[in-house]
């Protein structure tokens, strides 16, 4: 199975307001950036919005070690909250419904694709990717 590395994040100016995502790609050598963004958004959604559109670029089942500056994002995964929230027909402990239910259930379906191992990185620290993917983040922010 091909080993790929993944690197994500996402922004917002104002929560909600103009908000980006960012993510790299790397795998044999090869690296490949890309972003997006959106007029009217929240950050958690665009830290969501750059795990789905990297794992939808991979075209066949891959390991991937998932990096992100997102709790959000990371523990929903690492504490098995998605899971709880699948059990309990995506409701929380508190028995609200789960926000960006539609954005978990897509990234949950990419999930049994690929074998994705998430890792919770210092954001706006001293890892170059994570810092890239915030300038890609905010790039489209800027363009928004």
């Amino acid at each position: 199975m091909e080993k790929v590395t993944i690197y994500t994040d996402g922004a917002c100016s104002g929560n909600p307001g103009p908000g980006g995502w960012g993510a790299i790609l790397m795998c044999q050598g090869k690296k490949k950036e890309i972003a997006g963004g959106c007029k009217n958004t929240t950050n958690n959604i665009m830290e969501i919005t750059a795990v789905i559109e990297s794992l939808k670029l991979l075209k066949f089942a891959c390991e991937v070690d998932l990096y992100s500056d997102s709790a959000y994002v990371v523990n929903a995964f690492r504490q098995k909250w998605i899971e709880n929230w699948k059990k309990n027909n995506w409701k929380t402990a508190s028995k609200e419904p789960v926000k960006n239910k539609e954005l978990w259930q897509e990234l949950d379906k990419l999930t049994q694709i690929h074998q994705v191992k998430f890792h919770k990185v210092k954001g706006h620290s001293d890892n170059e990717f994570n810092n890239r993917c915030d300038e890609l983040a905010r790039g489209e922010i800027q363009k928004n």
